[in-house]
């Protein structure tokens, strides 16, 4: 009997009677058919995982080595941000607070009073809120000679607040020449504790 003969003459419910050479063939078909199945069922769809675990796995890479970067140097990174905490804190100890402006503004009066200037106006002007702090203006126009004028503002530069003075003017008094005006507005900052305290 041919092998063609005996695969047409199979009885599935007799497999006993099928010769070797036909539950061989038949085992193979099975064999080939699950491993078709499995490859389709299961390893196709963890060759895709594969695939895409290799496109990020440089990224991860990098995002190791920057926190591995990160992890040695934690205590400098540590060490700076207390070190840049306490130099914020002097520097915001500079700033006063909104209350401390009118004592301020004292402050900046007796120091033109005991260069020998005669006030004729020192007032505050507009506040200009920025990020953590707020620019207070104050409009001062007085009246002294070159030197008192100059040691009045090298005096507010001294101060143990933070004080610019801009957009200033001298000019020569008509009736008395050794007498200049100054007109300036200054520039003070105060802190805004809210803002402070919301960071």
């Amino acid at each position: 009997m041919g092998f063609i003969e005996e695969l047409n003459g199979l009885d599935f419910n007799d497999i006993g009677s099928w010769t070797r050479r036909v539950k061989i063939l038949m085992a193979g078909i099975l064999c080939i058919g699950i491993l078709v199945a499995g490859y389709h069922l299961v390893v196709k769809d963890q060759i895709a995982q594969l695939e895409n675990v290799q496109k990020i796995e440089p990224q991860l890479k990098q995002t190791y080595l920057e926190k591995k970067a990160l992890a040695i140097n934690l205590d400098a990174y540590k060490a700076q941000m207390i070190e840049a905490d306490e130099n914020f804190s002097v520097l915001r100890k500079q700033l006063p607070n909104e209350s401390e402006i009118p004592d301020l503004l004292i402050d900046m009066t007796q120091v033109g009073l005991s260069r020998g200037l005669q006030f004729e106006q020192i007032k505050p002007g507009t506040t200009i809120e920025k990020d953590f702090y707020a620019e207070k203006l104050v409009n001062i126009r007085a009246n002294g000679g070159y030197h008192q004028i100059a040691s009045f503002v090298s005096d507010i530069a001294a101060l143990p607040r933070i004080i610019n003075v801009a957009n200033f003017t001298l000019t020569r008094k008509d009736d008395n020449p050794d007498v200049l005006t100054l007109e300036a507005v200054t520039k003070t900052y105060h802190y805004l504790e809210d803002a402070y305290v919301a960071e």
